[in-house]
Order: structure tokens, then C-alpha cells, then sequence
């Protein structure tokens, strides 16, 4: 079988939205800089044979509104490159290459560029915000309930449907967190001992050149590089940041420092057919094994990896045992350490760099940023195999295993 491997990767720094290093510049800028990136690691291919732009993006409005994956194409100059934008909320770019390898697969091309960008701090700047207007009146007794229950410091979380009603599904994602830290138990100091976690281990690999080796520079309007993420913070401690207050409700434990940041940010990654990497005389990076979906309530999102993980794995014939790192990424880490458990992973395998909680989420880049440390990650290692793995608002999960080839 014709398999789908990557054969260069790149990703943006990542800024925190509103205030950081990457406010000012557009998604589409973003985003055909990091493919210039990626294209730049594959000399020897021609643009003009990459069969599709897929572009992943959690809020397709405002400026990055229509179809990113063919507004990229036109900006590189490939008016005869079609494009397309795919939209799995937290997992939209890995999405994307989980489309490129079915393509390959079977056999409806060859060359492929997935990859993904969000842009928060620049959504909302036109006459509107362009956020969806969906919520069915079947769902307003959820959204009470959701809101009641948020009020009520005794309320633990149970499936609505025992009650007989439709869960939320427009439920907000630190509810969702704060539902599963609940119905599992985690407390509020194991939450900040795992938020502590990701940032040391982000700002080791930063002390050891690994960010540099990670990250593409961009280029701003005025000339300024921006070469390293804003967020990951040394020496933060579980003791230091753990008076910090709730968020989304005045008795939980999710507060702005065990959770992911609002950010913004790009990657990109050549997929193409092992047989085009051999006659074009390249070294693939990695294979794509298999991919896994999973869904459940939308009001306990956050464990959505774990069947996911199971079932990526299994169509690969593989075990938890046969993988070398793993990459949850931390939307919250309420929900990152009960995934950990269920998957039966050492938490030492996990998020060796650091995660999200320290890094931040740009949504729709999220899924080809993990698949790019992934790899280097591996790399770095001298390790084989990989996992990514995510959670996904309205009660998802996806996953993909990846194998190293050099």
C-alpha cells in the first residue's frame, strides 16, 4: 500500500491573542509565510504539483473568513493549485492530515500541504464578530441547567440523558473542564502541579535549543522577526500560582494558569506519497501510521483522546507499550491527567517538552504544531514512535500515530 509520509514541517511562533508578539498579523500573512517555510524544505518539488492547500481553522470568519486553503494558494502565486478550509474546531489541521493521507492512500494524488492557523487576536475586528448563531431552542433547558449547575458549589456532574435531556452542546470549554474534574476527582493542586510541569519542561527545552530547531521565524510588516512562543514563563511553581482564582465558576478548580491561553499562530507540513519522496530523491521526516475519532458528550469533551488513542492504535495493530513519546494537548489540565490514566501512558512520556498549558492552543494550528514537535521530539530522542492526541469541542477526540524515518 502507498503510504503517506512528511517530509518537512514548520511552524510559527506562537503569540499570545490581544497582547502578544503576533497581534497585529493576519492569518492568511501567517499562514503562506509558514508554507513558504515548509516548501523552502523540499527544493527539489515543484509547486505547481501539490494536488491540494488544506488549511484547518477553528473560526473560519472576519478575516480569516472564505476559504483560507485557496486565498494561500493565490498569495503564492499557484492560481492552478485548488484549496480548501477544514473545520474540526481543536483538531482542524490534524484533519487536515488525516485527509492528505487518505488521498495518498488512495491513490487521488501525490503531494499534499495540511497544516492550519488562528489568528484570535484579529477575530471580531470587522462590523461584526462573525460568530455563529446556532443555538436550537432544544438546547436553551441544557444551557440553564449548564448555568445553574455552574452556581451551585455541591452540584457534581452526571449524563443528562439519565434525566432525560440533551446534553450541552453549546457548553463553554471551562465548564466542560471543570465537569470532568469533578466526575474524576482531580484536584485543584494536581491541576497546578501538572500546569507547573509543562512550563518547566517548556523552558528546559528552550535552555537545550530545542524551541529553535521547533519553530520557524515570522516576519512582521515593519521587519521584525519574531523567533520564540510568548508563553512558556520560567520557574513557575504549583505553590506560586496556585492562589490564582477560578474562572468559570466561583467553587471550581480551573483557573487561567492550569488551562491553555487564547493565541495565535500557523504550521504547515509537505505530506506526500513515499513512491514521490523516492523519485524526487527525499528523506521523509516521518510516516503518518493511522488516525483514530472518538465522541461523547459535549459536556465532558476533555476525554475525548482516550478512545481516540485507542482507536488509532488498534487499527495499527499497535499498543501503548510500542509508543515512544506521546502529545496531549492541554486544553486543560483537568482533563489531560484522567486521558493519561485511562490510556495507560507513563506521564513521563508525555508532553516531554511541554504542552499547551504553556506553549498555548492557537485552535486551528494546534494538530500540525503537535505533529511538527512530535517530530523533532523523536528526533532529539533517537526515538520511533508518537502519538497526538486532542480533545475537541462538542464531544470529540482524534488522534494520529506517527513513525520517525530520520
Amino acid at each position: 500500500m502507498t503510504e503517506a509520509v512528511i517530509v518537512s514541517a514548520a511552524r510559527s511562533p506562537i503569540g499570545r491573542a490581544h497582547k502578544g508578539s503576533l497581534k497585529d498579523v493576519r492569518a492568511d500573512d501567517m499562514l503562506v509565510q509558514t508554507i513558504q517555510a515548509a516548501l523552502s524544505a523540499v527544493p527539489g518539488l515543484d509547486p505547481r504539483l501539490i494536488e491540494d492547500i488544506m488549511v484547518g481553522c477553528a473560526q473560519p470568519a472576519g478575516e480569516q473568513g472564505y476559504n483560507l486553503g485557496r486565498i494561500a494558494a493565490l498569495q503564492l502565486g499557484l492560481d492552478s493549485v485548488p484549496g480548501t478550509t477544514v473545520q474540526r474546531y481543536c483538531s482542524s489541521s490534524l484533519q487536515t492530515m488525516r485527509m492528505a493521507m487518505h488521498a495518498i492512500r488512495a491513490g487521488e494524488g501525490s503531494v499534499f500541504i495540511a497544516g492550519g492557523v488562528e489568528a484570535v487576536s484579529r477575530f471580531g475586528l470587522g462590523k461584526s464578530d462573525g460568530m455563529p448563531d446556532t443555538r436550537n431552542p432544544l438546547h436553551l433547558a441544557a444551557m440553564d441547567r449548564t448555568l445553574a449547575h455552574s452556581q451551585d458549589p455541591d452540584a457534581k456532574w452526571e449524563d443528562p440523558r439519565v434525566r432525560g435531556e440533551l446534553p450541552d452542546i453549546y457548553i463553554g470549554m471551562g465548564e466542560t473542564a471543570e465537569n470532568v474534574a469533578e466526575m474524576r476527582s482531580v484536584s485543584r493542586q494536581a491541576q497546578d502541579e501538572w500546569a507547573a510541569l509543562s512550563h518547566n519542561r517548556a523552558e528546559q527545552a528552550r535552555l537545550r535549543g530545542f524551541w529553535t530547531r521547533d519553530i520557524t521565524p515570522l516576519t512582521l510588516s515593519d521587519g521584525t522577526v519574531v523567533d520564540a512562543d510568548d508563553g512558556p514563563r520560567p520557574g513557575v511553581t504549583a505553590e506560586g500560582i496556585s492562589e490564582m482564582q477560578p474562572v468559570f465558576r466561583p467553587h471550581g478548580t480551573v483557573t487561567a494558569a492550569n488551562c491553555c491561553s487564547l493565541n495565535d499562530g500557523a504550521a504547515a507540513l509537505v505530506i506526500m506519497s513515499d513512491t514521490k519522496a523516492k523519485e524526487l530523491g527525499l528523506t521523509p521526516l516521518a510516516k503518518i501510521v493511522s488516525t483514530g475519532l472518538s465522541a461523547l458528550s459535549p459536556e465532558i469533551m476533555g476525554l475525548g483522546p482516550v478512545e481516540a488513542v485507542k482507536r488509532a492504535l488498534s487499527l495499527a495493530n499497535m499498543s501503548v507499550s510500542d509508543i515512544d513519546i506521546m502529545e496531549i494537548n492541554e486544553a486543560f489540565a483537568a482533563q489531560v491527567m484522567p486521558s493519561i490514566d485511562d490510556i495507560g501512558i507513563d506521564p513521563e512520556r508525555v508532553n516531554v517538552n511541554g504542552g499547551a498549558i504553556a506553549l498555548g492552543h492557537p485552535f486551528g494550528m494546534t494538530g500540525a504544531r503537535i505533529a511538527t514537535t512530535a517530530i523533532h521530539a523523536l528526533q532529539e530522542r533517537d526515538e520511533t514512535f508518537a502519538v497526538e492526541t486532542m480533545c475537541v469541542a462538542g464531544g470529540q477526540g482524534m488522534a494520529l500515530i506517527l513513525e520517525r524515518l530520520s
